[in-house]
């Protein structure tokens, strides 16, 4: 299996727009510009397995990240929730199915498609054939937590607190990939154990209401004990090199087109 890590930022990406007025800091925060890996855009992975691509997310950055990494099309795509920079670059998925030639695959629970189709009406209307001017799918609603069949991809999802709301959580075979988590219910815990690669949130240094921080994902790292844990969703005050030098050798942080095999 290959994880291909389109986006590794936060919701404002890095460098962010304005920088952060709250904390005083730039467009980059702490974050060394100079260093191609703090260049973040929104999260967002591919993951690949006998040939077929599972989009997880797909941002406003999607064009971009597509072109970055040399991928012509995804084969479905899987919603972990339904804020702005997962799914604001729905749109762009009309040229993956111009490249496939049909509707595309899309799996979200009952709460983030009845979003979805309230923000994406045009793109929900049935397929009549012809062109594809408009994005076009295949819907396939799945629950917040149980086994999930796509492709030759078979797994699990399952909820994770988000502040206010309910993400999801992924799991295929030994890896797991957990973005916009501040905690997980218990049986969402029951899966995150013996993994071999974990990718999950960790939005900045200090704590933070609905999203995974250094302290915690360490102490997750305790509780679980994955053998490699892979940050992602990071904010402007997480630098690269820094976090390099801190960490510990089995965590690292991710960066845009990092390619992992499990």
């Amino acid at each position: 299996m290959k994880i291909t890590i389109l986006g590794c930022g936060g919701s404002a990406g890095v460098p962010m727009i304005g920088g952060d007025e709250g904390a005083g800091t730039g467009l980059w925060g702490v974050c060394d510009p100079a260093n191609r890996r703090n260049h973040r855009l929104r999260s967002s992975v591919v993951i690949e397995h006998e040939g077929f691509r599972l989009l997880v997310d797909s941002g406003p950055d999607l064009r971009q990240q597509m072109l970055a990494n040399g991928l012509t099309h995804v084969d479905a795509v899987f919603y972990t929730h339904a804020h702005s920079d997962h799914i604001g670059g729905l749109d762009e998925l009309r040229a993956i199915n111009r490249v496939i030639g049909r509707p595309l695959p899309l799996l979200a629970s009952a709460d983030v498609l009845a979003e979805l189709r309230q923000r994406f009406d045009y793109a929900f209307r049935p397929w009549e054939g012809g062109t594809f001017y408009r994005p076009s799918f295949d819907v396939q609603e799945i629950p917040d937590y149980g086994p999930i069949k796509v492709g030759p991809l078979e797994g699990h999802v399952f909820p994770q607190r988000h502040g206010w709301i309910t993400s999801l959580g992924v799991r295929f075979g030994p890896f797991a990939y957990c973005t916009d988590v501040e905690s997980f219910p218990e049986r969402s815990q029951v899966l995150l154990h013996d993994l071999s690669c974990w990718v999950v949130g960790c939005f900045q240094r200090g704590e933070h209401p609905s999203h995974g921080w250094l302290g915690r994902v360490l102490e997750w790292r305790q509780q679980f004990r994955p053998s490699h844990t892979v940050l992602t969703h990071m904010g402007p005050d997480m630098d690269y090199d820094m976090l390099r030098k801190e960490l510990p050798d089995d965590v690292r942080p991710a960066w845009d087109g990092m390619e992992l095999s499990v």
